[in-house]
């Protein structure tokens, strides 16, 4: 492998902010509303299968998911699995694709995931583990991070577990301070914040600590950045839910929120005519395909985009009446005439 690129972790500003990658949350039309709001200093994608992209069947899905449009600079993509060979094979296309980083999920705890070897279950593999992050290594010039938890089961397995992964010299080692089995049921342990921040001293001094847990705000992460000066950045992921402005010090009106959900409903119509092409011109292409489809074109699925609705319509009077009519919508057009009407109230 040939010399890196530059490290965007150690351009960084101490005290950063980073949004967490979650789920079919953090999508490229997400981020955009983010980072019109107000952006952290570096997004992440969602987390993608890296034997998704392996596959002939799941690559196209896993190139959907590492999307990467122009106000995501920098971005880090985030993959995960329990196959190196998969990990090298990943890895080796995202430079490629216009990523700053990539990050190696070893922290979520869904029991799926979980199910497939990857995510938090990797910590109960540390070898395959340390495997996968050398194998992705090996095959990038890009700078390899790497997400995860305290421990799977137990809060005291972070001090086994953390101390392997920095020996492989992570630029960067995020960890939201929760075991796998504690979810997000109890607040984050930040007592152990120094200890987790003196092995990274002893260990790999050069590694940038991020922490994740119960981060809401930007006032937030300057209250934790002047308590624990040892930490480097700060990972912001439900806050979000919470305020989209959240990576700044604004107050947003009613009038803010609702413009940012137009924006939003805006991104979605043209990602959704942008999908609807692109299988038009591949059913053109691939009779095969066009079979499989039965000669038609299917939009963006409507249903996951209600799940932002709570996002910008709350803490106002009427808001919970406006969520619930818009959750019996089935297209954009009929949510925006409701906002129309809402408007005019």
């Amino acid at each position: 492998m040939s010399e890196k690129v530059k490290n965007i972790w150690a351009e960084l500003p101490k005290g950063f902010t980073v949004l967490a990658p979650m789920e079919g949350v953090t999508d490229a039309v997400f981020r955009q509303v983010v980072a019109k709001a107000g952006r952290p200093d570096l997004f992440f994608t969602e987390f993608t299968n890296v034997s998704s992209y392996a596959s002939e069947r799941g690559r196209d899905n896993a190139l959907e998911r590492l999307e990467v449009v122009a106000t995501d600079e920098p971005i880090i993509a985030q993959i995960w699995g329990k196959n190196p060979e998969h990990f090298a094979e990943t890895a080796g296309v995202l430079e490629g694709l216009g990523f700053a980083g990539l990050d190696i999920n070893m922290g979520c705890p869904d029991r799926h995931v979980n199910a497939a070897g990857g995510g938090a279950a990797m910590i109960k593999t540390p070898e395959l583990a340390v495997e996968c992050i050398r194998r992705a290594k090996q095959a990038t010039k890009l700078p390899v991070s790497v997400k995860t938890r305290l421990g799977y089961t137990y809060i005291e397995e972070f001090r086994e577990w953390l101390p392997t992964i920095l020996r492989e010299d992570p630029v960067a080692l995020t960890v939201h301070l929760r075991t796998r089995k504690e979810m997000s049921k109890v607040p984050a342990h930040y007592e152990l914040i120094s200890e987790i921040a003196k092995l990274r001293d002893e260990i790999a001094p050069a590694t940038r600590l991020v922490i994740n847990g119960d981060i809401k705000d930007l006032r937030q992460a300057k209250e934790l950045a002047a308590k624990y000066p040892e930490v480097d950045g700060f990972m912001i992921g439900r806050g979000v839910f919470e305020n989209p402005y959240c990576f700044t010090e604004y107050e947003p009106t009613r009038e803010d929120l609702m413009g940012l959900l137009n924006y939003h409903l805006e991104l979605f119509d043209a990602k959704d005519a942008e999908y609807c092409a692109k299988q038009a011109e591949r059913m053109r292409e691939d009779p095969d395909f066009a079979l499989r489809m039965d000669g038609k074109v299917r939009g963006l699925a409507f249903e996951p985009l209600k799940r932002f609705f709570k996002i910008y319509l709350r803490d106002f009077p009427g808001a919970s009446d406006l969520r619930t009519e818009l959750m019996e919508t089935h297209d954009t057009a009929k949510v925006r005439e409701i906002l129309a009407k809402f408007a005019t109230k």
